[in-house]
């Protein structure tokens, strides 16, 4: 019941949750906020040695003109992609929530099962984004059409996680809406699932390997993090998977040092 006054909360304005407008002010919203921390170290590490030195690569500078058009390419894949989609999708298949949401619906889970459930998603989607990685870096016309734009900068930076093509944004959004219905979870734990994987996906890209880092904080390496990413848009060839280590581990393109 730890949960229930938040998902009460969440339920009472039900009107917010569901207007096709929340799912773009959301996205942005959480993902400009979480690279908000990031954006700070980038400009103390200019001036700190001591900050310089949990920077994976350490003689990369911000350049905020690239930043902006970070920015700029996010925005534009949300206004002119993401935001139709949703209205189409709010017009189709409107979703149920309030007095009108199902009675199991209505009850929050427990905290252990928003847990278990948001491991679920984390590793299917880990899944499906590794496969669809590793084939537009395999196939050329893939990776030069549509996955060449995320390789645009060799040292990545929060903003530069979705610094991406129409078709990598919208397919890779495919994959995170799907992914809690497919494994039908609360939507207490979809709406969890949302934030913790846009955390995970900007903290591959933040450039950093901090002391309270994912990456560090799971045991026996079965988790990457943003080391395991910057090498890959270092090298190109190695470590698809976005989170976990153990597909990578399996098809062989496992890099764990530079």
């Amino acid at each position: 019941m730890l949960l229930q006054p938040v998902w009460s909360f969440l339920l009472g304005h039900s009107s917010v949750l569901t207007s096709p407008v929340f799912p773009v002010i959301f996205s942005l919203g959480v993902y400009l906020s979480l690279c908000a921390p990031y954006l700070l170290l980038d400009v103390l590490s200019v001036r700190c040695a001591w900050l310089r030195r949990y920077k994976l690569q350490p003689h990369a500078a911000a350049d905020w003109a690239s930043l902006r058009r970070c920015v700029a390419l996010t925005l534009y894949n949300h206004l002119i992609y993401i935001f139709p989609l949703t209205l189409l999708h709010w017009y189709v298949a409107p979703a149920r929530l309030g007095p009108a949401a199902p009675v199991a619906v209505a009850v929050a889970p427990a905290v252990s099962g928003v847990l278990v459930q948001l491991l679920a998603c984390l590793l299917l989607f880990d899944f499906q984004s590794f496969v669809w990685h590793l084939l537009h870096h395999r196939v050329p016309w893939l990776y030069r059409h549509f996955h060449k734009v995320h390789h645009t900068f060799p040292s990545p930076s929060a903003l530069t996680t979705e610094h991406s093509s129409a078709w990598e944004t919208l397919s890779l959004g495919f994959f995170a809406a799907v992914t809690p219905l497919v494994l039908g979870v609360h939507p207490l734990s979809e709406l969890c699932f949302y934030v913790v994987n846009m955390y995970l996906s900007v903290e591959d890209h933040c450039g950093y390997a901090l002391p309270w880092a994912t990456h560090r904080l799971v045991p026996l390496g079965l988790y990457g993090g943003a080391k395991h990413h910057d090498l890959h848009h270092l090298k190109s060839t190695v470590n698809f998977a976005p989170y976990f280590t153990h597909w990578d581990r399996l098809a062989g393109t496992l890099c764990t040092q530079d």
